[in-house]
């Protein structure tokens, strides 16, 4: 199945660019004046505060640029199943007030169902590692408008290769059967493997046929942000394959570095606006490739005080490798499969059997304010942050430290 949206694609800025805020305003009018939009209704999807980008500017222009326009604009904030955001949380976020809401995954009301994804069609996605139908469930708001605008950020992504485009739609606002079955695909790949990877990849793929039965009409607005701060290096506009392609390219000029040899330990210092260890693990997916063998991720977030605001059952199933879970399948696949990626996205790669147990390849560990008992009780090394003195880490040939970390992703140059 294949969409119906396509558009030429207008990119403005690039890598090594950085756009001033009257460039960024002139683009998202031009673009949308062209769109074909008047006397229409459209929903815009948004990222929520996990992620680098200037929304309070992108928003501020698309309002500006389809007020008396279109016939309703609402603004609906993609969680995936992330935790609510407050009212004042969402002003400070988008910039203003707008008519906006929140995606209540735990809501079975929220959503609609658009159809399902063949076990033959997910067996051919998936390569043949998966043979399981899924139902495609999405937020009504997206439904009950005839355009779904995305405005949000493209980065390397541990689960699809690039976030960004229809992603925003899944996981963004969809039903948890999509999330489970697209995130255990990305584990059963491995982040590692998956993690940067250019073009469509198999998450990717399954993505983009879970947003096909979509019958709004899907547009994107995607940016590369320059992380950890509000300024742009691009945006391109299209329909949700086509922008997020172009913005993908720049995205992978931007946000990778490379290094020669790898690194015995990384300490990722985590910014505030991961809130717990379910979003803060991006500080390990990012620099898993570089870490040698035996090696260390050391993950400082002294702000962070659970693992999962969500998703309490992280700390019944703990932290493991893939092989871990494959080879007790039975024990834990009544569990949500998204959690189970979770997992493993933070454990990395290992080995599992049922004589010699579990051996993973890197030693993660927190430095975090999650009691230590917890820490260790879900197969993570614990680290007191009131003892932690980075520049004794700064000051160690061995040591890599990594500020602002979970955004930009680092590999090993190929020889």
């Amino acid at each position: 199945m294949t969409t119906t949206d396509a558009r030429p694609v207008a990119l403005l800025g690039g890598a090594g660019q950085v756009l001033a805020e009257d460039e960024v305003r002139t683009f998202v009018r031009d673009a949308l004046a062209g769109a074909g939009l008047d006397g229409r209704s459209v929903c815009v999807i948004v990222p929520d505060a996990t992620r680098s980008c200037p929304l309070p500017l992108l928003l501020s222009a698309v309002h500006q640029a389809l007020t008396g326009r279109v016939s309703r604009l609402t603004v609906l904030v993609a969680l995936g199943t992330h935790a609510e955001m407050s009212a004042a949380e969402l002003t400070t976020h988008l910039g203003g007030s707008y008519d906006v809401l929140n995606h209540e995954w735990w809501k079975p009301e929220t959503f609609v169902e658009l159809g399902t994804i063949s076990a033959e069609r997910v067996a051919e996605i998936s390569g043949g590692l998966l043979h399981e139908s899924v139902p495609v469930r999405l937020n009504r708001a997206v439904v009950e408008h005839d355009v779904a605008l995305v405005v949000g950020p493209v980065f390397p992504h541990e689960v699809v290769g690039f976030s960004g485009g229809n992603k925003y739609f899944f996981p963004g606002v969809a039903g948890q059967e999509v999330i489970d079955l697209s995130h255990w695909l990305g584990a059963l790949i491995t982040s590692a493997d998956i993690i940067g990877t250019p073009g469509v990849t198999p998450v990717r793929a399954l993505i983009n046929e879970a947003a096909a039965l979509i019958h709004a009409e899907k547009l994107a607005l995607s940016v590369v942000a320059q992380s950890g701060t509000n300024a742009l290096h691009a945006v391109a506009f299209g329909d949700t394959v086509s922008s997020w392609q172009a913005a993908a390219e720049v995205s992978a000029q931007t946000h990778v570095r490379y290094l020669d040899q790898p690194v015995r330990r990384v300490v990722s210092l985590m910014p505030p606006r991961y809130q717990d260890i379910w979003t803060a693990a991006k500080g390990f997916y990012k620099v898993e490739p570089i870490v040698a063998d035996g090696g260390e991720v050391i993950l400082y977030a002294p702000h962070v005080t659970q693992l999962a605001a969500m998703h309490p059952e992280i700390e019944q199933i703990g932290y493991h490798c893939r092989d871990y879970f494959l080879g007790q399948w039975d024990t834990f696949r009544s569990h949500h499969w998204g959690v189970l990626a979770h997992s493993t996205h933070l454990r990395g790669a290992g080995t599992w059997s049922s004589s010699a147990g579990e051996h993973c390849r890197l030693t993660v560990t927190l430095a975090t304010s999650i009691p230590e008992n917890v820490v260790r009780a879900a197969n993570l090394n614990y680290l007191d942050p009131a003892g932690f003195d980075v520049a004794d880490y700064e000051n160690d040939p061995d040591t890599l430290v990594l500020p602002n970390a979970g955004e930009v992703l680092h590999r090993l140059t190929t020889r």
